[in-house]
């Protein structure tokens, strides 16, 4: 089946599942009750209401995707709770259901929640997963950028430099090895666009989406904003704010007052890597030069290949 296909019979059961949690839906009298929050090939994610639809990746485990929701059932104050626990099936997609949560706003970059962000995570790697869990995807994912970006621009003069970063990085951060860590809780995919406030408009701040969830290394949930970091793209007021309050919070993914980078070399080397073959693949398949911010994912990942990774298994 097509997207085309899948998104209205999405949205159909968004609406069924909405109408049944109340008996009176809003839907009738509130602008925009009913909306597409993502139409990609990897989620489909409706909204209706108060009730929120994902259809997830095709090649979606449905056993191990509910195993992760699972685990956001049973951490509720970590992350946003399922509206049930098992899939459902929608032309061969897997499909969970969820509260509608409230966003962080990307037009006002000073209102971020990083100290959010940080203390959740701190909390989601000290709590023991609740139920049997697959390993997070984080590795897996950033092979899968690489593998795309071989694919569609093996010859731009930009790949050769990722590629040689990627060549750097041990075994484990390429998705070729067993994670070294295979106790601790992680989210496997954080950014500032998985964080929600429910209930709406201003209920705490929850993680969502548990399709990269599993155990594995920690440091990897705090690398996509220490690679920004690093590379010029965040603030490093906002940087300190996220690592101190991660720290505070008893996170055990860097040390408590040692350097951090001991720790978050490698994934912060991995996550930029990724950033960047995910960048080069679109401008090549869009016909058009990188512009500024993906030439600096470039340059970051030709200056990390001459240098041997930190990795703080020695």
């Amino acid at each position: 089946m097509t997207t085309d296909a899948l998104l209205p019979s999405l949205t159909a059961r968004a609406r069924d599942a909405a109408h049944a949690r109340t008996p009176v839906c809003p839907c009738g009298t509130v602008t925009r009750a009913e909306t597409t929050l993502a139409d990609r090939s990897d989620a489909t994610v409706v909204r209706h209401a108060g009730t929120v639809a994902k259809a997830h990746a095709p090649d979606t485990d449905p056993a191990e995707l509910a195993r992760r929701v699972t685990v956001a059932a049973h951490l509720p104050g970590i992350l946003l709770p399922p509206l049930g626990r098992t899939p459902v099936t929608l032309h061969g997609r897997p499909v969970t259901f969820w509260p509608y949560g409230s966003p962080v706003d990307p037009e006002d970059p000073d209102a971020a929640p990083w100290e959010a962000a940080a203390t959740l995570l701190a909390r989601l790697h000290r709590s023991p997963a609740p139920a049997a869990v697959p390993p997070m995807r984080g590795p897996a994912k950033a092979a899968r950028a690489v593998a795309r970006l071989r694919a569609a621009a093996s010859r731009h003069a930009a790949t050769a430099p990722v590629l040689r970063a990627w060549g750097t990085l041990p075994a484990w951060a390429r998705g070729e090895a067993a994670l070294p860590d295979t106790t601790t809780l992680c989210h496997g995919d954080l950014h500032l666009g998985q964080l929600v406030r429910h209930p709406v408009p201003e209920g705490p701040w929850l993680l969502i989406d548990v399709d990269d969830l599993g155990t594995g290394v920690p440091a990897w949930d705090l690398a996509r904003p220490a690679a920004w970091y690093a590379c010029g793209l965040l603030p490093p007021d906002d940087w300190h704010r996220f690592l101190t309050a991660y720290r505070v919070a008893g996170g055990p993914a860097v040390p408590s007052h040692a350097d951090p980078w001991t720790a978050l070399d490698v994934p912060a080397r991995a996550l930029t890597v990724q950033t960047a073959a995910r960048a080069l693949t679109k401008a090549v398949a869009a016909g058009r030069p990188l512009d500024e911010v993906e030439q600096s994912l470039v340059d970051a990942c030709a200056r990390m290949a001459p240098v041997r990774p930190r990795d703080p298994r020695g």
